[in-house]
This record gives structure tokens, C-alpha cells and sequence, in this order.
């Protein structure tokens, strides 16, 4: 191997490490449709699942089915009716859906059992554990329109498939359910991943879909999502809207990250979990950096994220120990254990003012709203602890904070205790906002 190859391969190992060490033990719910397990890159996508389970992840995997029962129903001539994007499931076709999702599950245990040397399975030895884990109940009759075997999930035994996990085992979902009274009924694959998720406490749903239309949709390829984004979001196909929804709620009832990846995109699914910024589209309830007061283990990560600066003469430099002693003025904001963001504040309350310092963003982060998010975080901050104004002092950033409010100001409108500590060789500008009326 090149050796520029061996320190690529270094360099991502040793950065995905505190990924396989957060993901060990945890529940991830991994949605896959019919039209994906048909392509012959599912095969690929197999090997990624076993890599995964031997990294220690409890693996529920969720596949669908609607091309392979489409496929099945014109081969018995039956017509295919769908109402408000979901299918009218007669008996006819139940006989259809149970075939196709039948064989479906087959397929893909078969792939996850294989174990040929010299391939990427070699000695998984993956146990695929199914069953009816799924309790249905009937959609039922709606406007007039009666779904029949097409049902809602009911229940999750979230009990008995948390003991297949805990054994070791791949725990694989259908599109079917049963109900209490012994009857079969059609799921939409997605309703059932969310479910599940929900209910096993899932530390993440995964849907492995085409995510085209939503790029499309907003004309740029969505990194993140929030929920009053997914809200305001023009009207997307069924599918892909009924994913949403379902991602939405997901969030909504505790499984903290929802992602949509790009199905046909090879290795999607270990760029996605294994890197900092990831490939795909995430959905989380809340913003997806955590902006929180920093404590003592940031201070490591603040230092090499301020380092640049203080080089360049931007920021005035500050020691470990300094660093240390302060740390409870300063807010970050984390990504994924990583500190992007900073910024400190210190207030005087008996002059009602305080000094914003420290203001840094990892240029990987720039220009996206991150400083911003700071600014606004450590101004509610501010205004909770009674202070009137806060002031800025610097020497290559006036113009940004010029646009966020801040008025120049000279030396003497800062507090005494401030204009004795001056430094008149940086000889930096005075910025104050105000933050009362008056």
C-alpha cells in the first residue's frame, strides 16, 4: 500500500473510533424498500449490515416490499387501487402481499447467512431472528372507502425482540402484522420502522430511500432538517412524504437522530455514521449542534480550536490555565464530541454589561449560521442575567458585528475595571449592543 494510502487509511480509522465506541450496544432501526432489496447493489449493502453487527450494534432491519407485490398482482391480473396513497388490500391480494413479502425475507436471510472465505461476510455467522412481533390492527373504513387487510401497527413486542438482540441476533421485520383475532394484515414498511423505533428506544432510524426529490424540492442537497422545516416542505410524492411524517413523529415521541440516506449510493450508510458530516439527510427534533455551557473537558477542544486565531493576531491568547479558571464563562457549540463553536461572556452585574470574547468557528463550520447561533444563545443569556448591554473588543471582525446591532463606541463607555485593562497595542475597536430599550 502507497504510504499516502496508509495515512489516509490511519487518519479515518483513528477519527471513526469514537463513533464504533458510541455505537456499541446502542438499537438502530434500518428501513430498506422492496426496490432497493431488488438491486444488485443490496448485496453490497449486506456486507455493511454485518460490519456493523460485528461492530456491536443491535441491528432491526425493516424491508419493504411494493415493487415485488406490485409485480405479483399483475401476474394474477388483479388491479392495483390505491386510495390517499395507500393500497386497498383484498383478500385476493393479501394472498399477493404474503407471497412477495415471503419471499422478500427469504432473500435476505440468505444474504445475511452467507460466509464464503474470501469474502466481506468470511465468519459473520449473523442469526436473523423473525417473527410476529408486529400486532396489527385495520386501517378500517375511511370517507366511505374500506382499506380491508391493509393495516396500522398496533403494537411493537418491543420485550421479545430487545431479548433476540441481546442474543446476537438480526432482528428482520415485514410489511405484515397480525392481529389478535388471527387475521393478516399489509403495513407500509415506514409506519413500521417508526414504530419500532419508538418503541425500542432507538438510538437511530435509518431509512435507506431515494432522497432526490427532497434536493430537488429545496434546490441543494439538505443536510439537516427540523421539524418545523419538514412542516413548511411543498407537497413531495407519497412516499416520500409518508417518510417524512414518519421521521417527524419518530423524533417527536424520543428517537433522537432520524436519517435518510441515498439507497443507491455505495458505502452511504458507513460514511453516514462513521464521519463527522456524514452524506445523507438528518432529522432531529431539536438543532443539530448541542449549544451548552462549556465544563472542563471542552477545554481541549476549545484551545486547538482557537489556536489559529490567537496566531494570527485575531484573538488575544489565552493560556491552559487561564482557559481553565474561565471556563464557566464560555458557551460551545458540539458536534458529534467534537467543539466547532465557542464564545465567552462575562458579565459585571453591577454595571449591567457584560464583555462577549472568544468568538470562534471551525472553518469547516463557516458562513452557516454558527457564529450567529452563538451570538443570539449568550444574548438570552444575557438578558436572563439582568445586563443592559454587551460590548465587543476587536480587531478584524468590526464590519459582522457592525450587522448583528453593534454600535462603535469609544474607550471611556466601557466598564472602569475594563478601560484599566485596555490593551492600547492591539489598540482593538469598541462595539456595545444594547440590549433595553432606553
Amino acid at each position: 500500500m502507497p504510504e499516502s494510502s496508509q495515512h489516509e487509511f490511519v487518519h479515518w480509522f483513528r477519527d471513526s473510533s469514537p463513533y464504533i465506541n458510541a455505537f456499541r450496544g446502542r438499537t438502530f432501526v434500518l428501513t430498506v424498500g422492496g426496490e432497493v432489496v431488488a438491486d444488485a447493489m443490496f448485496a453490497t449493502l449486506v456486507h455493511d449490515i454485518a460490519l456493523l453487527h460485528s461492530l456491536g450494534v443491535k441491528l432491526v432491519l425493516v424491508h419493504g416490499a411494493r415493487p415485488q407485490i406490485e409485480s405479483r398482482l399483475k401476474q394474477e391480473g388483479l388491479e392495483l387501487d390505491y386510495v390517499n396513497g395507500l393500497r386497498i388490500t383484498t383478500e385476493a391480494a393479501l394472498v399477493c402481499v404474503k407471497q412477495a413479502a415471503g419471499s422478500v425475507r427469504m432473500d435476505i436471510e440468505a444474504l445475511l447467512s452467507m460466509g464464503l472465505a474470501n469474502s466481506p461476510m468470511a465468519g459473520a455467522k449473523i442469526r436473523v431472528a423473525s417473527g410476529n412481533f408486529v400486532t396489527a390492527k385495520p386501517y378500517g373504513v375511511i370517507e366511505g372507502v374500506d382499506y380491508r387487510h391493509t393495516g396500522q401497527v398496533r403494537r411493537i413486542d418491543a420485550e421479545a425482540i430487545n431479548k433476540q438482540l441481546d442474543d446476537g441476533n438480526i432482528v428482520l421485520l415485514s410489511p405484515l402484522g397480525y392481529s389478535p383475532t388471527g387475521e393478516s394484515f399489509n403495513f407500509s414498511a415506514e409506519d413500521v420502522a417508526a414504530s419500532a423505533a419508538i418503541q425500542l428506544k432507538a438510538e437511530k432510524l435509518i431509512y435507506l430511500t431515494d432522497i432526490q426529490e427532497l434536493h430537488e424540492a429545496s434546490e441543494q442537497a439538505l443536510r439537516e432538517l427540523t421539524l418545523r422545516e419538514i412542516a413548511a416542505m411543498p407537497a413531495l410524492s407519497e412516499p416520500m412524504d409518508r417518510t417524512l411524517q414518519n421521521a417527524a413523529n419518530a423524533c417527536r415521541q424520543g428517537v433522537p437522530r432520524v436519517h435518510l440516506l441515498d439507497a443507491w449510493l455505495d458505502g452511504a450508510l458507513l460514511v453516514e455514521l462513521f464521519t463527522r458530516d456524514g452524506c445523507g439527510t438528518l432529522i432531529t427534533a431539536e438543532s443539530f449542534e448541542g449549544t451548552r455551557q462549556a465544563t472542563i473537558d471542552d477545554v481541549g477542544g476549545i484551545l486547538e480550536l482557537i489556536a489559529p486565531l490567537e496566531q494570527q493576531g485575531i484573538l488575544v491568547r489565552r493560556s491552559r490555565e487561564k482557559l481553565e479558571m474561565e471556563i464557566d464563562y464560555f458557551t460551545v457549540i458540539e458536534r458529534d464530541n467534537t467543539v466547532i463553536g465557542c464564545a465567552a461572556l462575562y458579565p459585571d452585574s453591577e454595571a449591567a454589561v457584560g464583555e462577549l470574547a472568544c468568538l470562534a468557528i471551525h472553518p469547516d463550520y463557516a458562513r452557516q449560521g454558527k457564529g450567529d447561533t452563538l451570538l443570539e444563545y449568550l444574548t438570552r443569556h444575557a438578558r436572563k442575567l439582568g445586563l443592559e448591554r454587551i460590548f465587543v473588543l476587536t480587531t478584524h471582525t468590526a464590519h459582522w458585528f457592525q450587522e448583528r446591532g453593534f454600535e462603535a463606541a469609544d474607550i471611556g463607555q466601557l466598564p472602569m475595571h475594563r478601560q484599566e485593562m485596555y490593551n492600547y497595542q492591539r489598540n482593538s475597536k469598541v462595539f456595545i449592543r444594547k440590549l433595553v430599550d432606553g
